[in-house]
């Protein structure tokens, strides 16, 4: 009895301990919230959010990337993952908390966009690269897409040459080049061959790079030089999402050639004219100044003096300090189970580096771009198995420029800004206060840039294009499982009028000139010619109401049939795809082009360890006869996951090594890229007449004659691809990248038969032929570094370098030739010159030097010792020799290193290239005329480092020019540099916006480099003396958000 009472009364005391507990257990307990988000700050949609040790507790953030889960105390860890990213672990807390997922360098299971189809990246085994849209918006205040790419892909070269408004698209070349015909990759947006152009970066879901055989085989001929496939972006299941973004950029010149100004230029043009005496004699000393005279070209004080002793600074007087553009964007997608939807309209304004100067005629010449993309998908679920999904696009850009661009007459399209690169400072003013152009009377060959341009009238091209394709996706899953079924049919159409605007070519200007020497003024029109009375500024300019441009119009339709099939048998995957496409592209009333392809390809793999695929497509080109019209190329590659090896279990539990895999590639690849058509048939003109006897009596007749010679033997060029990669991850993420080793072998390359070496009395065109043989290798390193810290930083960075050339094995080279004059056996493009082996530094050694065939008279110590390379005795043409490399680039470097923290986040963005060769003629004293490029240190008895000769005045040395504007090519630039905040909730979600980001970034801020000027080659500047438009340094400041 006793021990039942004493079991009562314990009874109340564990009721009231339990209760204790639950109360304390209760106050411990609460909710936990935050937002995910990426490191671009955009909501992580669909994120998992457990706790740590109990999965089975979780939640799924929400469409703002917010989420709310009940922990036990302060001391819990949350578990926070999504596909594609690394999963981190964080400690709980009572405020808000804010968790950036950083990309997974791993990636397995990401998707990655291959031809006509995608594959998950564990099992890809051919050489791709994928960036994505993200990736390229960090370009500060670029609109071009191709531009967009640069550094951002290894294997991927970009090249750009100008800075003039709508043409900033760079060369693009992957890897290296190997045939003369043209190394342009083919690009397709959405599966359809189109121009990047048709693009705005804002758009862009991802771009993936195809490189080895195995990745471009599908694509037949025109995958021989690479393929760039552009995705664009479309709806996902969700509520409405609407991104705005808006970006004003500041434009200023970067790097012109350093030109002396007026003083110092007349005390070199002494230092010439002294030192070239002894072979000149008395003829040089009527152009010696004498310094009382140079002295007037320093502080002047009255306008007399400024206009009679010009000390014009070009650069400045052509290009104001800095011009605008904007940029903005407005992209609206969501959508249902059954529909899904996107839709963005993006709008450029491209400002102009040039001074406009008054011309009194109503009107302002100049250069400008305007352009709005417009692009929207659907995709509709119209049954469980059947999609339905319509792309449709459009673009209009207007571009204005002088009225003389309209003949692309090189010479007058430079002169606008010849000022910059080769007008001298002191011969006349751009602008005379009366008005008045300046001029120069007594060369024909040097004109004004600034007139050139401000009454130049306005020439207007405006590109209208509009896209659209529907594709029809079937799931025959009924038939046999994993078999469905694509279709898709596009209709692209180009309009381009040109001509709208002012035509001001014929209506003459005043212009002035004054003699320094004697201070007399010439007036280039005394008298108007008309009425012979005082020359009066006449307005005789007209409009034009424009016309449609009939060879730039474009029609293109294209359509496809693909199969496809997937399947998994335990621990065998298999898949296959089976294509037919066809395409008639024409321009303006040409004859349609027409191609037909059949393709195929079969993957397999083995418990995701062991890869292997299998291409292969049957190719048609017009441009052969019936006997070789069609061709049958084919590819293969092998995978081996290593890291899924039973032995690499340790090091892949401890994730020391995450992924190791090795892939290698062989095929072959067609390629027909050469501009004529139908080679295998001759050419008949009609015209011309023959003698009909000894008297050279002329036929009454005219001849139908054979021009061209057609070749029914001619056939595809073959290109041989091979590649060896190895993809790796380690230390956790921490490191990750791919090595990459290739080679292309291309042969059969066909030669045109106007660069056939056949003598000239051949009397036609000779027959186009395959007669090249070309080889490309290199390789390529990728390293990706990625370090999240528990406090929410994040440091990142993305290094890789490319090497690659090419060199030529074999062409139809005169056989007479020297070897080292053939191409064969040097690289597509290698410049040739005289060599040079220092100076001739005193007069024996003049004498001693090999004899010139040419003003061997005029040789001065100081000049350089051309070699004699061939050693006849005589040095003449025939001693050109290779010299340097080519205009593109054997090595590419890049560097992009960033830090997340929070809400800021930073990066810098280094690119570099080596082993490049640019031509750039700039010589100093042209048509004597006072200018001189500060671009070394002249030759002298004294000096301990001379760079240069001593520019000729008076005299005319014969390859005295030797190597010395054969300038090294290499550069090194702050590519991209950026600083931005990125805020969302709070104050952000008050104001009715899910995010906004603020960013301050910069493009092509700091540049090193030998050459004289910012450009990259010579490919838009019409040669390399005569420049181009300005490439140009941009400051950006842009905001983005999210409603």
């Amino acid at each position: 009895m006793k021990q039942c009472n004493k079991t009562n009364r314990k009874i109340p005391s564990l009721i009231i301990l339990l209760l204790f507990c639950c109360i304390t257990a209760s106050a411990q307990q609460f909710a936990a919230k935050g937002v995910v988000v990426d490191g671009n700050g955009v909501p992580v949609i669909g994120a998992a959010v457990t706790l740590k040790g109990n999965e089975t507790v979780g939640v799924i953030t929400d469409l703002d990337g917010n989420f709310s889960i009940t922990v036990p105390n302060q001391e819990t860890i949350l578990v926070v993952s999504s596909m594609g990213m690394e999963t981190l672990e964080v400690k709980a807390s009572k405020t808000p908390m804010r968790i950036v997922l950083s990309d997974d360098t791993l990636m397995l299971e990401e998707t990655v966009v291959v031809g006509y189809g995608q594959q998950k990246k564990a099992s890809v085994v051919g050489a791709i690269t994928q960036t994505t849209g993200q990736v390229l918006e960090r370009a500060a205040g670029i609109s071009s897409v191709g531009a967009a790419l640069t550094g951002n892909l290894p294997g991927v070269v970009t090249t750009q040459s100008t800075g003039m408004p709508g043409e900033e698209d760079p060369k693009i070349t992957i890897r290296s080049g190997s045939s003369w015909n043209g190394n342009d990759p083919l690009v397709l947006v959405d599966g359809i061959e189109r121009p990047m152009t048709t693009v705005d970066i804002s758009s862009v879901e991802s771009i993936s790079v195809l490189k080895d055989a195995s990745a471009t085989a599908v694509y037949g001929v025109k995958g021989a030089n690479g393929v760039i496939l552009v995705t664009t972006k479309r709806g996902q299941e969700g509520k409405a999402r609407i991104d705005v973004g808006f970006n004003a950029t500041m434009k200023a010149p970067s790097k012109l050639p350093n030109k002396m100004d007026s003083y110092d230029a007349l005390m070199a043009r002494n230092v010439s004219l002294e030192h070239e005496l002894a072979v000149t004699g008395a003829d040089s000393w009527e152009y010696i100044r004498a310094q009382s005279f140079i002295e007037n070209y320093r502080n002047q004080t009255t306008l007399e003096q400024r206009e009679r002793y010009p000390n014009v600074d070009w650069q400045k007087a052509l290009f104001n300090d800095f011009a605008m553009s904007y940029n903005a964007n407005v992209n609206v997608s969501g959508g249902t189970k059954f529909v899904k939807y996107f839709a963005s309209a993006d709008y450029v304004n491209e400002g102009d580096l040039f001074k406009v100067y008054p011309n009194n005629r109503g009107y302002e010449s100049g250069y400008g771009y305007d352009r709005v993309n417009v692009r929207s998908n659907i995709d509709f679920k119209i049954t469980n198995t059947t999609t339905l999904k319509v792309n449709l696009a459009g673009s209009s850009a207007r571009r204005t420029a002088p009225t003389m661009n309209s003949t692309n007459d090189i010479w007058q399209i430079q002169q606008q800004w010849a000022g910059a690169y080769n007008i001298a400072p002191d011969v006349f003013l751009p602008q005379y206060s009366d008005g008045a152009w300046g001029y120069y009377p007594q060369t024909s060959n040097v004109t004004n840039s600034a007139e050139n341009l401000s009454v130049g009238g306005i020439y207007e091209t405006t590109t209208n294009r509009i896209n659209t394709d529907f594709t029809l996706e079937q799931d025959l899953s009924f038939i046999t499982k994993g078999l469905s079924l694509r279709g898709v049919i596009s209709w692209d159409n180009q309009f381009v009028e040109s001509g709208r605007g002012v035509s001001d070519q014929f209506n003459d200007a005043q212009r002035r000139w004054i003699d320094p020497l004697t201070g007399q003024e010439y007036l280039k029109s005394q008298f108007d010619s008309y009425h012979g009375f005082d020359f009066s500024q006449p307005i005789k300019w007209t409009t034009g109401g424009g016309s449609v441009n009939n060879w730039s119009t474009m029609r293109n339709l294209y359509y496809q049939g693909q199969i496809n099939w997937m399947r998994t048998f335990k621990k065998h995957d298999v898949s296959a795809m089976g294509l037919f496409s066809r395409s008639e592209n024409a321009t303006g009333s040409m004859i349609p082009y027409y191609r037909e392809d059949w393709a195929f390809r079969l993957t397999y793999s083995w418990n995701n360890r062991y890869f292997a695929e299998y291409n292969g497509a049957y190719n048609g080109s017009e441009k052969f006869a019936d006997v070789n019209r069609f061709a049958f190329f084919q590819s293969g590659a092998v995978g081996w996951m290593i890291s899924e090896e039973p032995f690499m279990k340790w090091l892949r539990e401890k994730r020391i090594i995450e992924v190791l895999k090795v892939r290698a590639s062989y095929g072959q690849i067609g390629d027909d890229n050469i501009g004529q058509r139908w080679l295998y048939m001759s050419q008949w003109a009609f015209g011309g007449t023959t003698t009909m006897d000894l008297n050279q009596t002329a036929s009454i007749y005219d001849w139908y004659r054979e021009s061209a010679i057609g070749n029914p033997d001619v056939k595809w060029e073959t290109v041989t691809k091979m590649n060896i990669g190895v993809d790796y991850s380690m230390f956790k993420g921490l490191l990750a990248g791919s090595l990459e080793f290739f080679r292309d072998d291309r042969t059969d390359i066909l030669v045109n038969g106007s660069d056939r070496s056949v003598p000239a009395y051949f009397g036609g065109t000779p027959p186009t032929v395959n007669l090249g043989r070309v080889r490309a290798s290199g390789y390529e390193l990728e390293l990706r570094v990625n370090k999240q810290f528990a406090n929410s930083l994040r440091l990142w960075g993305n290094f890789n370098m490319t090497h690659a050339k090419n060199i030529i094995l074999q062409k139809d080279d005169p056989e007479l030739l020297p070897d080292y004059q053939k191409q064969a056996g040097y690289a597509i493009g290698q410049y040739r010159s005289h060599i040079d082996d220092g100076f001739l530094k005193n007069w024996d050694e003049v004498y001693g030097s090999p004899m010139h065939d040419s003003s061997d008279g005029q040789k001065l110590p100081g000049d350089y010792y051309i070699v004699d390379f061939n050693g006849d005795g005589v040095v003449d043409s025939k001693d050109s020799a290779p010299y340097g490399y080519t205009g593109t680039p054997e090595n590419t470097y890049n560097a992009t290193i960033g830090v997340e923290y929070k809400g800021f986040s930073a990066f810098v963005q280094l690119y570099g290239v080596t082993n490049v060769t640019r031509d750039v003629p700039l010589q100093s004293f042209g048509s004597k005329l006072n200018t001189v490029y500060n671009v070394g240190e002249w030759w002298s008895p004294t000096a301990k480092d001379p760079e240069m000769v001593v520019p000729a005045f008076n005299r005319t040395p014969s390859y005295n020019e030797a190597t010395q504007f054969l300038f090294d090519g290499s550069y090194f630039r702050v590519k991209n540099l950026e600083v931005a905040y990125t805020a969302y909730g709070g104050w952000v979600k008050k104001i009715g916006l899910s995010s906004l980001k603020i960013y301050l970034n910069g493009n092509n801020l700091w540049l090193w480099t030998r050459m004289p000027d910012d450009r990259e080659s010579n490919l838009n500047g019409y040669g390399g003396g005569g420049g181009a438009y300005p490439t140009v340094r941009r400051f950006n400041l842009g905001v983005k958000f999210t409603l």
